[in-house]
């Protein structure tokens, strides 16, 4: 039996400081990476925040899964999901790319993903979304999600 091939394993992160985009070994998940235009440190333990601008380059050149949370500000059911998400997101690091969309600031890749209801929670393999849960959830409903897919 053969290790897997954990050097391909890598995700498009931006940066939280200046947004470029990095990519990130997330085999490597533990040592500290950091932004290569800015230096600032990157963080995989949390959701990354995804645009318009974004989306469409994290999503299809990141090799592992990407669980993509799409909420408001002024959502109610989005604030009480997003404790469970920044939890998933600690416990799926090195294995997942957790990432929010705000639907209100980035109408085009709501408007693209047929976003109606919020908060709407995607997983998106290979460049394709390959599951979808509306509505806030349990963490056990996350893991099940990306059951098969990390």
């Amino acid at each position: 039996m053969t290790a897997p091939d954990t050097a391909a394993r890598h995700a498009i992160v931006p940066c939280g400081a200046c947004g470029k985009l990095n990519r990130v070994d997330v085999a490597r998940a533990d040592a500290r990476a950091t932004c290569g235009a800015c230096q600032t440190a990157l963080t995989l333990d949390a959701p990354v925040v995804l645009t318009d601008a974004t989306f469409d380059t994290v999503v299809s050149r990141s090799t592992v899964p990407v669980m993509i949370d799409f909420y408001a500000d002024w959502c109610g059911p989005c604030k009480m999901m997003a404790p469970v998400f920044a939890d998933f997101a600690r416990r799926q690091k090195g294995r997942v790319l957790v990432a929010k969309v705000d639907t209100d600031a980035n109408p085009g890749v709501s408007a693209r993903f047929g976003i109606r209801s919020i908060p709407t929670l995607t997983l998106m393999a290979g460049g394709k979304e390959v599951a979808r849960q509306v509505g806030a959830v349990p963490m056990a409903m996350l893991e099940r999600m990306v059951a098969g897919h990390a």
